[in-house]
């Protein structure tokens, strides 16, 4: 079973009346493109100094919009510097929390603010990696000094940092999404690219995310190549782990032949249930929400109403934690666990490791 939406060059051959329907967005991307390049131009130039924190930095970001799995690769990040004897601390903007002025989500004891005061992305990070701080808010420089002072630390893990270019970083990780590419490789709006494609050479590490197979990303391995010819390219993919509810986990093989429906307010939800159907599950039925919704009554009605005549209602972790104050009724909802793992991971954390050489 393979996941194929048609990639990488989208839209080379756009009919000629869908060119005149986007142009309008083509036109304001050409400011929006100017006021990038100018922006980065001013800190790669260094006429806008990067302020600098004294330890080493690593930024895991994109080029698009949209889920390219930088969470769960913060997340792999975390873990595997803990298990090689760095902690870290993770910096992460909160998109979308509640006003507070706390910015310390969790420290090395427990998780201090809720899903709504951190940002869903933030709390799950929280949840997930017990012992290891994780910190929100706009000023990472303040934040990042902050996690120095409080907790041991010896690194710092910026979260869709690749744009947050006032911070120094000594680590540049961009993560590409192996089923959508640079879509059609436009600016925002009249496309997905956040800044031009040649702004990718900045990168450190490019890794491909949800890869099924090393030979379908050839094509776009090319791409890459040709856009930043001594890059360091690596893959990764989402492996389902366990599924998770308010009674506990379940193995996987649960799910096989059941009839399912999968809801989700994510930015890739094709990829959520591709991996649901991978599992034998029959994915009935599917709701998708905007990218970070928050939950409401009327929201959960609607999931009830289309439970109807299924055996499960499954959902991802990042959507579980915004359902926490809402009532579940029956079928029980339960979150698919993921992680990402790395075709690569020697030689991914070998690279990493090498910004920690000296500074112990």
């Amino acid at each position: 079973m393979t996941l194929r939406i048609d990639r990488y060059l989208y839209e080379q051959n756009t009919p000629w009346w869908k060119e005149v329907l986007l142009f309008p967005l083509y036109v304001i991307s050409i400011p929006y493109g100017w006021v990038v390049k100018v922006r980065v131009l001013l800190h790669t130039r260094r006429f806008i100094r990067p302020k600098r924190l004294p330890c080493p930095v690593i930024s895991v970001g994109n080029m698009t919009v949209g889920g390219t799995g930088k969470t769960p690769l913060v997340m792999a990040l975390a873990r595997g510097l803990k298990d090689r004897g760095i902690p870290a601390a993770i910096l992460s903007r909160g998109y979308r929390r509640a006003g507070t002025l706390e910015s310390v989500v969790s420290d090395d004891r427990e998780i201090r603010l809720s899903p709504e005061e951190a940002g869903d992305e933030p709390y799950l990070m929280a949840k997930a990696l017990p012992g290891i701080p994780v910190l929100v808010g706009k000023d990472r420089f303040v934040n990042g000094q902050k996690a120095l002072q409080e907790f041991r630390i010896q690194g710092l893990i910026l979260d869709d940092g690749y744009q947050h270019l006032p911070l120094h970083r000594d680590l540049d990780i961009v993560l590409i999404d192996s089923q959508t590419g640079f879509g059609n490789r436009h600016l925002l709006p009249r496309g997905g690219l956040r800044e031009p494609l040649r702004h990718l050479r900045r990168a450190d590490l490019v890794l491909l995310t949800k890869v099924v197979s090393l030979e379908e990303c050839r094509p776009l391995e090319g791409l890459v190549r040709e856009v930043h010819p001594t890059a360091a390219i690596f893959h990764s993919r989402y492996e389902p782990v366990s599924l998770v509810g308010l009674e506990g986990e379940e193995g996987l093989s649960t799910l096989r032949g059941k009839k399912v429906l999968a809801f989700s307010g994510v930015a890739r939800p094709e990829s959520f249930t591709f991996l649901l159907r991978k599992l034998g599950a029959e994915v009935v039925k599917e709701l998708f929400f905007d990218d970070h919704h928050s939950y409401t009554r009327k929201d959960l009605q609607q999931i009830e109403k289309a439970a109807e005549k299924v055996d499960r209602v499954v959902t991802t972790e990042k959507d579980m934690v915004k359902l926490h104050f809402l009532q579940l009724g029956e079928p029980a909802v339960q979150a698919l666990r993921i992680e990402m793992k790395l075709w690569e991971e020697m030689e991914f954390f070998e690279r990493v490791m090498k910004i920690f050489e000296g500074r112990e």
